[in-house]
């Protein structure tokens, strides 16, 4: 420590007063100039989020009084209680939770299978098919839909979580391609004297892929079901065009039936209820778990991005 000190001594020792302060001046404004640049976009993420929370809990008198902007006078918590009862809150996320964890394991699987396959493995028309993934991936899937409602139809799967839950053990399902690119990705980075080394003990492909590689991929694994889970829980156009009825709706779908089922709640007292206080809260609680989960998971979630070379 005393050695960096005399360095740093060193280096300012002969210099003009008003070059050393004009240095620490500069390096004082950019930090400023950095802060003040991430707040304001730490405000324009965080904003949205802000004015959920802060009109969800105001009654109907604070939200049309121009003088309550931020702050209600008094938190209204009713607000929550009548979004709960109207999405019918429990048996949507039961709903949602089925679909959302299911189909996040299924791709855990059969993703990181497909993408070991093609970064480790060397067969016929291997490019080719791999080709062929990113071009499932980059096809939007409103172009497929109906041949594929047809096909769903005639297999009987129509109103059951089917569609959302085989796919997804098929390396496919909802963004199931992109996943197949991130293990092999990941894969691709391994140092092939590991595999080397294990089939000289005698392991096989299998065996080298649960033994070895799959341990070492825990972060692709967890970015993997981070982004299956949060994208399967937020998805509104396959659960609506797959369930029909309401009772197997997810939470997004509840959202979109929130002033319906009020009704029956209410016993037809929707249209005086129904605002956009109470809207916000029904929003609040459709993002409520990812929240949570991402509060919980953040820290190991940026740094499994990073380990799995997405960001090179």
């Amino acid at each position: 420590m005393a050695k960096v000190l005399e360095g740093l001594r060193s280096k300012t020792v002969g210099q003009p007063w008003f070059l050393i302060y004009r240095r620490k001046s500069e390096n004082l404004f950019f930090r400023l100039l950095m802060y003040l640049v991430l707040v304001n976009i730490a405000y324009t993420f965080l904003y949205p989020v802000l004015y959920m929370v802060s009109t969800s809990l105001m009654t109907i008198e604070d939200f049309v009084d121009p003088a309550v902007y931020y702050i209600p006078r008094a938190p209204y918590w009713e607000n929550y209680k009548l979004a709960f009862d109207g999405m019918k809150y429990d048996l949507a996320l039961k709903n949602s939770l089925i679909i959302a964890l299911v189909s996040a394991v299924g791709q855990l699987v059969s993703c990181s299978m497909a993408g070991y396959g093609f970064a480790r493995s060397k067969f016929p028309f291997r490019d080719l098919l791999f080709g062929m993934v990113i071009f499932t991936f980059i096809v939007p899937p409103q172009t497929i839909i109906v041949p594929l409602f047809i096909l769903y139809r005639q297999l009987g799967w129509i109103d059951t979580y089917n569609p959302f839950i085989v796919p997804s053990f098929f390396a496919h399902g909802l963004r199931g391609p992109l996943f197949v690119i991130i293990f092999r990705q990941f894969f691709m980075r391994q140092p092939w004297e590991l595999e080397d080394a294990a089939r000289v003990d005698g392991c096989g492909s299998m065996g080298i892929f649960f033994r070895i590689m799959l341990p070492l991929s825990k972060p692709a694994l967890l970015v993997t079901f981070l982004f299956s889970l949060v994208w399967h829980w937020n998805d509104f156009y396959e659960p609506m065009m797959y369930l029909m009825k309401p009772q197997n709706f997810t939470v997004p779908l509840r959202l979109s039936i929130l002033q319906s089922t009020l009704n029956e709640v209410t016993g037809g007292m929707a249209g005086e209820l129904f605002n956009e206080p109470l809207v916000m809260a029904a929003c609040f609680l459709v993002v409520l778990p990812p929240l949570i989960l991402y509060l919980f998971a953040q820290r190991h979630f940026v740094e499994s991005i990073e380990r799995t070379g997405l960001v090179d």
